[in-house]
């Protein structure tokens, strides 16, 4: 496919490989999800396929505005922020963005302490809002939003909202009061918009070739479409491989990268998969593991523990080592082995050997290479998971576009926070609570 990423597939199965009626049932599936895929069966939901074409004149423009102040908040939550996380860590790092101009503060989780240490750091700065929802009317982010609107003290010059451009409680916002916005695609679901301006504007503004990204994931895209061969198309046979272990009752789905600049791309993939595939009783739990770190925490249970969960460990070429030095005293010396080697290395060494041992004990195994990690390399790397996750919904037939379970919890918040209409909702969910509180120790 020419791309930055290699699939290696040799120990996708575990030990119990599909008999040949079983494989060719799995195959035909796949197949079927895919041509509706490219197809477009249903294109309500398919906007995020669009996405890597975009004209990106506007998040540029806006990107450059949000340069002229000392800091910028975001305001969002689940899919209107975990990939903001997900691009910064990977190609910027938590210590450089801690020192980066403009300043970047994401306001997720509405819990007032942390609420509090933001904006300790922001009084007295010269910042800006940008607050991320299609609708308006998520709670978590509106209530955040109201909060530093407050402090902005009516300065709508310094607000900026990336919304549904027709209707909603955002764009009556920015219809009364002029504010700067940017389009949010109603068919581009919250977890599928990191290549929108949701993630792109905040990269943008931090210096992320964000070109690159959408280049990375277009070739990306082409070259999925193109491959109708099953055998060749590795998101097709991932697919398979989910849908296999899902039936074969390894209900978790492991993502353990070997790059601290990519423990933000699990928790990014673990919205993606779990709200896409776990509906009508179907679908694995994703885990979020990190390499080396999980070795010394989680690979024990791994290993030696039930064999419900396919593993995917992501490898990544460093572009520069750290020598490991000589030994300066003997006590070291039986350390010595490790002088003048590197801790990418190493650490590539590590990924190699626990995916070694857990193919070695049985355990289904999924290796990905990455060449290098940049734009264009992250941007296939997102879109590749977002396709794959579309297709083994859509062979496992569920609709990976909605999300129906989060829609209920957001009905019983609004009624307990006293949302007009929603009063019944209120009343259902403080009986189910009374149970919930009925024995308490």
């Amino acid at each position: 496919m020419g791309s930055s990423l290699k699939f290696a597939l040799g120990a996708v199965w575990g030990k119990d490989l599909p008999s040949g009626e079983v494989l060719s049932s799995l195959k035909s599936r796949v197949l079927s999800a895919f041509h509706d895929l490219v197809n477009r069966k249903d294109p309500s939901w398919l906007g995020w396929m669009d996405l890597p074409d975009q004209e990106v004149d506007g998040v540029m423009e806006a990107a450059d505005w949000l340069r002229g102040f000392d800091a910028f908040v975001q305001v969002g939550i689940g899919g209107s922020a975990l990939g903001n996380l997900m691009l910064h860590q990977a190609l910027i790092g938590d210590i450089e963005m801690k020192t980066a101009k403009p300043c970047f503060y994401l306001a997720d989780n509405p819990d007032p302490m942390k609420l509090q240490e933001m904006w300790k750091d922001l009084e007295g700065r010269r910042f800006a809002l940008v607050g991320v929802s299609k609708s308006g009317s998520t709670a978590e982010t509106t209530s955040q939003f109201m909060w530093f609107l407050d402090k902005l003290k009516g300065s709508y010059d310094s607000v900026l909202l990336i919304t549904d451009p027709e209707g909603g409680i955002f764009r009556k916002f920015v219809n009364e009061t002029g504010c700067r916005s940017l389009p949010l695609r109603s068919d581009v679901g919250g977890r599928y918009s990191v290549l929108s301006p949701v993630g792109l504007l905040s990269a943008a503004a931090l210096g992320i070739p964000v070109d690159q990204l959408l280049e990375g994931a277009r070739a990306m895209r082409d070259g999925l479409i193109s491959q109708g061969d099953f055998d060749r198309n590795p998101a097709m046979r991932l697919a398979a491989c989910h849908l296999y272990h899902e039936i074969s009752q390894r209900p978790m789905a492991v993502m353990m990268p070997y790059s601290s600049r990519l423990e933000r791309f699990s928790e990014w993939f673990a919205q993606l998969w779990g709200e896409s595939l776990g509906k009508e009783g179907r679908g694995t739990t994703p885990i979020r593991a990190l390499g080396a770190i999980d070795q010394h925490s989680q690979v024990q249970l791994y290993m030696e523990g039930p064999d419900d969960k396919f593993f995917t460990i992501i490898d990544v070429a460093f572009p520069q080592d750290v020598a490991i030095p000589q030994a300066s005293s003997e006590a070291l010396k039986s350390l010595d082995y490790l002088a003048g080697k590197g801790l990418g290395e190493m650490l590539r060494k590590e990924a190699m050997a626990t995916a070694s041992a857990l193919a070695g004990a049985g355990r289904p195994v999924m290796w990905i290479q990455m060449e290098r990690l940049d734009p264009r390399s992250l941007g296939e790397l997102i879109f590749f998971y977002q396709f794959t996750t579309a297709i083994t919904g859509l062979a496992m037939g569920v609709n990976p576009f909605d999300q129906p379970g989060v829609e209920q919890g957001k009905r019983y918040t609004y009624g307990l926070m006293g949302r007009p209409g929603f009063e019944e909702e209120a009343e259902r969910a403080e009986r189910a609570f009374d149970v919930i509180s009925s024995e308490v120790l």
